[in-house]
């Protein structure tokens, strides 16, 4: 089953989809990466949503992945005496630490590391940014707040401050939990929510232990800061805009976006535009002019995948969203200009000698005869830098290990398929041609450049451009 698009799609598994013949279908209708959302629902849930994959996966014949999206740091309120209260600009509302229920002059904030770092003139945003407070004054344990904008709080609002640093780990002790857990059930990626410093990433890798890849989620300020250094420790990034559109003023948010795609480009560290993208699907069958084009926008920008999240897991209309999403994307990457918007934004100039190789096989793809690129990899990383380049022509990703087919899955242009390690370079080549004519990507006699390392050759030394043809007969 191959995609014919470019860009990969990310939908969220929930109440609305997680059963297995829903999983199937959306598999069907072209998604290529599952995100298992640990902030909702249960570990079981969790399990057998992958499962489902799984099953989804031998039914489609295409690897398909599975990226556990761990919950992060969340400050919110307590309780109120009544499920909540009615706010007005101008009123006063106390902070602290107290777990009585609130009232309409109090309500407890059981975060002591927030209260430390607040100061008079610091806004605070509450229900995604639906409320805001400014601190007026700050004593021992608790914060004195005057109401800016909003209508009514009610229990376990969420909080943000946006422009402050709040001294916390990224990992609690619920992510531990529940990234043992993913790890144990085998999930390809693992991503972290609100990543602040390289720090946070090397801890997340140490405790993985290359048993998935792992993606930072920035949704902060400080991450857009130390982005470079991010991804210096990071397998992929995801713009993550929906906390980030609380911490930003809105006409930042776009900036941001561009910022770290173009970042994640030049490293080849594949990056997901997340959050609202069709939102308004959530509840009807088609979206907004404004949502398909900012689905656009992120193809034309050369994201690796656009994330559905509350559309695919508990919207009324899953199936149409992901048809939705596809059809945008091939529309968009059938446009005449789209080419040119790729290959405007390479990668960095490298000096290594595979960098250097996977460059000319790109640009020896570019002639008309050229149907398909074909990129042997044993980590996967010889498949990605072919995929830095942005070739005009489908990638097939040939590897050994399922687990790594897997990884592929959410990376622009690759088609990953596992095969044996092939015994010699002839083999290597033949198998090759033969794999991308019955697959499709090769019309009979049509050219087909291969990127390998020696058969038996370290990860990652790609060092051999063949150029092969796709035989005048597919197998049976």
């Amino acid at each position: 089953m191959i995609r014919q698009r470019r860009t990969r799609i990310v939908a969220t598994l929930g109440p609305a989809s997680q059963a297995p013949t829903m999983v199937l279908e959306l598999a069907r209708k072209g998604v290529d990466v599952f995100r298992l959302n640990f902030s909702h629902g249960t570990h079981k849930d969790h399990a057998d949503a992958l499962v489902a994959v799984r099953d989804a996966e031998a039914e489609i014949g295409r690897p398909l992945a599975a990226l556990a999206d761990l919950q992060g740091p969340k400050f919110r309120l307590g309780v109120f005496r009544n499920g909540g209260i009615a706010i007005a600009p101008g009123q006063r509302l106390r902070l602290d630490l107290d777990p009585t229920p609130g009232d309409s002059r109090r309500v407890q904030l059981p975060h002591p590391e927030v209260l430390r770092v607040l100061r008079p003139g610091v806004d605070l945003l509450l229900d995604d940014g639906k409320t805001r407070l400014t601190v007026r004054a700050v004593k021992a344990g608790f914060a004195d707040c005057e109401v800016i904008a909003g209508e009514r709080l009610s229990d376990h609002k969420g909080l943000a401050v946006p422009g402050v640093t709040i001294p916390v780990p990224a990992l609690t002790d619920k992510d531990r939990e529940d990234l043992d857990f993913a790890l144990r059930l085998g999930v390809d990626w693992v991503a972290l929510s609100f990543v602040q410093e390289a720090g946070d990433m090397a801890d997340l890798r140490r405790l993985v232990r290359g048993r998935a890849a792992i993606l930072a989620k920035i949704e902060k300020p400080a991450g857009l800061h130390n982005l470079e250094a991010i991804l210096d420790v990071s397998d992929g990034l995801m713009v993550a805009r929906g906390d980030l559109g609380v911490e930003l003023a809105p006409e930042e948010v776009p900036v941001a976006q561009k910022t770290i795609v173009r970042a994640a480009r030049r490293r080849g560290v594949p990056v997901i535009i997340a959050t609202q993208m069709l939102e308004s699907m959530t509840s009807n069958p088609s979206p907004t002019r404004a949502e398909a084009s900012d689905v656009a926008n992120g193809v034309y920008e050369g994201a690796d995948a656009l994330m559905l999240s509350a559309e695919s897991a508990v919207g009324a209309w899953p199936r149409e969203a992901v048809s939705m999403m596809d059809a945008i994307i091939r529309r968009v990457e059938a446009d005449p200009n789209w080419p040119d918007l790729m290959r405007a934004e390479h990668g960095w100039d490298a000096d290594e000698d595979v960098d250097a190789l996977i460059a000319a096989a790109t640009r020896a793809a570019e002639a008309r005869s050229t149907a398909c690129l074909v990129a042997y990899t044993t980590t996967g990383a010889t498949a990605k830098r072919v995929a830095r380049e942005r070739p005009g022509h489908p990638v097939l990703a040939i590897t050994h290990d399922l687990a790594v087919a897997r990884a592929l899955g959410l990376v622009w242009g690759l088609e990953p398929r596992v095969a044996e390690q092939p015994p010699d370079l002839e083999t290597m080549t033949d198998e090759a041609a033969r794999l991308a004519a019955d697959l499709g990507l090769a019309a009979p006699g049509a050219r087909v450049l291969i990127v390998a390392g020696p058969p038996k050759g370290a990860p990652g030394a790609a060092n051999l451009l063949r150029i092969a043809h796709a035989p005048r007969e597919r197998r049976a």
